[in-house]
């Protein structure tokens, strides 16, 4: 229709819309090209521009899911990034299976993407093409990482629960198929053993499946307090995770912080919502996004990046933590 329109061969103005080099087409055709497109809504095909060698400007986001919490915030920042850089983006969730996040990575490609991005993804096997890791905690040779400082996490999480006075502390260790929650887990051991804190197995709970529901932490502490009843504080492995905590500490006529602390992971955009309003360890979901895409553009574009970059965490103090009564002590 526009070939006719202007009375040009399809193959003119095929060449002027996706920018073909090293063709002999006066500049007052190609004006004559771009106004007739933009007034009938033509876009350039990325299809055709990576067929003549172009760039695809499309990327790949591998994630175990979308959710209202941590892999959202995080691709936010991303898409944020990618898409004023002009980049259209592809998204597949393995929900931490094994085969998928193995075949994932060589489909993205085959689909033409020209980088990936991994959002606490587990995998040992650099992708064939460009890639970068948010939360992977695995040193894969050519994989750039972000991750946030656990070590620091932790210190800023079990800080302020010691200053408050809480030595039963009761924790929620992650999912062992994460490598993102076994580095928290080292974490927060080591830093609980420079404190002088017992991290005791009766008052460990283990999330032994993949969750966003608030009923995870529900469950964790029900079955916890089926055994203790006698700590003074939660730390969460998670904001969503904590939600559920407090409801099951409120069933079990247990008031928050009253009674027994509360810490959450993440600080989730409804944390600050909830009642009480949740103390937590603020991780820049965002900002990690963010700096991940822009480390992949430039790596695309040639430029040396960081094998790691860290992440500072922020301890955002709210209404579930409270000094602990001395009649819990």
């Amino acid at each position: 229709m526009l070939a006719e329109y202007l009375d040009l061969s399809a193959a003119t103005v095929s060449f002027v819309l996706n920018d073909a080099p090293n063709r002999s087409i006066p500049e007052t055709t190609r004006q004559r090209v771009r106004e007739a497109a933009k007034r009938f809504g033509y876009q350039p095909s990325h299809i055709a521009r990576s067929l003549q060698g172009r760039r695809s400007l499309t990327m790949g986001i591998l994630l175990p899911e979308l959710s209202d919490g941590y892999h959202s915030q995080v691709l936010s920042g991303a898409a944020d990034i990618l898409m004023k850089d002009g980049y259209f983006f592809l998204t597949a969730h393995h929900r931490h299976k094994a085969d998928l996040v193995s075949e994932y990575p060589g489909l993205l490609v085959s689909r033409g993407v020209e980088g990936i991005l991994f959002i606490d993804t587990h995998f040992e096997k650099a992708p064939p093409c460009s890639a970068v890791s948010i939360a992977a905690h695995t040193v894969v040779p050519g994989v750039a990482n972000v991750a946030l400082d656990h070590e620091r996490a932790a210190e800023l999480a079990l800080g302020h629960l010691y200053q408050l006075g809480h030595r039963k502390i009761a924790f929620m260790r992650g999912q062992l198929f994460s490598s993102d929650a076994r580095s928290r887990w080292r974490s927060t051991l080591r830093v609980a053993r420079s404190l002088g804190l017992q991290v005791s197995p009766e008052l460990t709970m283990h999330l032994d499946r993949h969750s966003h529901s608030p009923e995870l932490g529900y469950s964790s502490v029900q079955q916890l307090l089926m055994r203790r009843r006698d700590f003074t504080a939660v730390l969460c492995f998670n904001d969503v995770a904590a939600i559920g905590v407090i409801r099951a500490l409120h069933d079990a006529g247990l008031r928050v912080p009253i009674d027994v602390s509360v810490v959450g992971f993440d600080d989730i955009m409804s944390a600050e919502f909830y009642t009480p309003r949740l103390t937590t360890i603020r991780q820049p979901l965002q900002e990690m996004g963010m700096v991940a895409a822009s480390l992949l553009l430039k790596k695309l574009s040639g430029g040396r990046v960081p094998e790691l970059s860290k992440i500072e965490p922020e301890l955002i103090v709210r209404e579930s933590s409270a000094r602990v009564r001395s009649s819990r002590k």
